[in-house]
């Protein structure tokens, strides 16, 4: 087992930890609205990744202005905004377990198919593996909590299908934040420039859904919590883990994000959970043995200098000193 990889896991793990804890936090602050969390939380958060990425943003901006198709136009910056309106909403219509296990669990098939078609990368039989285990566990947890539903059908539907927009722009602008990193541009620049970009997108929308977050001194801290714990620190230990793992492990190994909200919705918002909902945990749990255990699906970013090498001189020569210099970009912030 590759010690860097198994880092990379433990670092998506805690990440997912951390995100897990979003959807029980918006249940304390009740008189806002989806809309309003969730600008709030990543837009906030972003616009903190972009800060603290100042230096690496200014020293690579030649080669994020070369690659601006997958920071804004292709993939990151619209997809990191679209994410938190898509996830939030979900919740709302369908649940915190629904919403969560939905978004989360089609986030790794989703991101798989990008890096097969785009990247032309193989995926290993323990990756695939794991994805079904993983999707499996998830369907349970779902199925377990819509047996308790009180809402109507039509708000489950729409929060499911408010949840695969999530997946896949989860998986999109994970995707697009690792190919960045793969061309030899380092991790502060990667991540400050989507996110960054995401949070002025979701800025607009804050300003005109987010008067509810100053309600009450309750509201302001949930507001705080979910902009400064998992979201800037929760992407912070995200974007090290994708230095060390694809993005289409960095998805499965989310997994545990709607069995953490499951946990935490029965342990203290008091939601019950059935047997199968337990069962689904104990499978999802599996999935990160798996992770943990199997071969590597593909290697480290530093294996993809290849991919650099055919869009530019420049972008092949950052990949070269990033194979020089141990295997992997330098790290900015």
């Amino acid at each position: 087992m590759n010690r860097g990889r198994l880092v990379g896991i433990a670092a998506i793990t805690v990440t997912s930890v951390l995100w897990g804890t979003t959807g029980t936090a918006a249940t304390f602050a009740p008189g806002a609205g989806p809309l309003a969390i969730g600008s709030a939380a990543l837009g906030i958060g972003g616009l903190l990744q972009a800060v603290i990425a100042v230096p690496a943003l200014r020293a690579e901006r030649t080669a994020l202005c070369a690659q601006r198709w997958i920071v804004i136009i292709g993939a990151g910056a619209v997809a990191v905004a679209i994410y938190p309106l898509a996830f939030y909403s979900s919740m709302h219509s369908a649940g915190v377990a629904v919403g969560s296990v939905v978004s989360l669990a089609s986030a790794p098939l989703a991101s798989g198919i990008l890096e097969r078609v785009v990247d032309r990368r193989p995926l290993s039989r323990w990756w695939m593996l794991a994805a079904a285990l993983g999707a499996i566990g998830s369907t349970l947890l779902c199925v377990a909590k819509i047996e308790d539903q009180t809402g109507s059908a039509f708000d489950t539907v729409l929060g499911i299908a408010l949840g695969l927009v999530a997946g896949i722009t989860y998986a999109t602008y994970s995707w697009a934040s690792h190919r960045l990193m793969s061309g030899g541009i380092s991790r502060g620049a990667s991540m400050g420039a989507v996110f960054g970009g995401g949070g002025l997108l979701l800025i607009p929308v804050l300003v005109l859904t987010g008067a509810s977050l100053l309600d009450s001194g309750q509201n302001i801290a949930v507001t705080a919590y979910m902009a400064l714990v998992p979201m800037f620190f929760g992407y912070l230990l995200f974007g090290y883990g994708l230095t060390k793992v694809s993005a289409s492990t960095a998805t499965t190994v989310t997994l545990t994000e709607p069995a953490i909200a499951t946990v935490l919705a029965v342990l203290i918002v008091g939601e019950r959970l059935t047997a199968l909902g337990w069962a689904g945990l104990v499978v999802i749990a599996g999935v990160l043995v798996i992770l943990a255990l199997a071969p590597t699906n593909a290697g480290p970013i530093s294996d993809a200098a290849e991919i650099s090498r055919r869009r530019s001189p420049e972008s092949a020569a950052r990949a070269d000193k990033a194979q020089t210099e141990g295997g992997k970009p330098a790290v900015d912030a």
